[in-house]
């Protein structure tokens, strides 16, 4: 579950979990190499940086997470799921998960000649579990930014102690985290705040080495 949204189950949401034994010397060097803060990447759309989201740029996360709900998952989704999932989505909601310790990194790209936030992951921890979210724009998406994205906040979980990751997909993000090595562990639902059902897939992966 991901309190810090407005739904559950995200476009693509990912639990990690931490590890209860000792630490080895090769999963140290793993972090080590995984914790970038600041990436510039090349796509199709021209270049793209991925950088930690500041308090600045919570609006600009919300309009890149409405429109990946209303333009991705509105091709899984009947109009009131879609609606239900993105009602809640505001500038506040980051806000507040950033005063809890939620850790954003953002996409920054051209879209019509001019630079705008073109997706976010996100890393927190909530009891021994490591959770991340990663939303891309309709237009972003396929280009390897979602990717680019979940591997900063997979990063930051690393560091922080993750040995397996967990996700509640939504139906929409089911073949974005089978490209970065999860698999299907079986399926269910989330309850949206308005009640409707929301059905999500249950993905796990396994980080190699730790």
């Amino acid at each position: 579950m991901e309190p810090s949204r407005p739904s559950a189950c995200a476009i693509q949401s990912v639990s990690l979990q931490s590890s209860r034994g000792g630490t080895s010397k090769s999963c140290l060097k793993q972090r080590q190499e995984w914790a970038p803060i600041f990436v510039r990447y090349m796509a199709q759309i021209g270049s793209f940086e991925v950088r930690r989201a500041a308090l600045t740029d919570v609006e600009e996360i919300a309009a890149a997470h409405l429109d990946s709900i209303r333009s991705i998952g509105a091709l899984y989704y009947t109009p009131e799921i879609v609606s239900d999932w993105g009602a809640r989505v505001g500038g506040d909601l980051y806000v507040n998960a950033m005063a809890r310790g939620e850790v954003f990194y953002i996409t920054v790209g051209e879209l019509d000649g001019k630079p705008d936030v073109l997706g976010f992951s996100s890393h927190r921890i909530h009891g021994k579990e490591h959770r991340t979210a990663v939303y891309v724009r309709g237009r972003a998406a396929r280009l390897g930014i979602g990717s680019a994205l979940f591997r900063s906040a997979e990063a930051g979980a690393i560091s922080a102690g993750a040995t397996g990751i967990h996700v509640d997909a939504s139906l929409a993000a089911v073949e974005f985290y089978k490209a970065n090595g999860f698999e299907e562990v079986g399926r269910g639902e989330h309850r949206l705040w308005s009640g409707r059902r929301m059905a999500c897939v249950f993905m796990r992966k396994r980080i190699s080495g730790c």
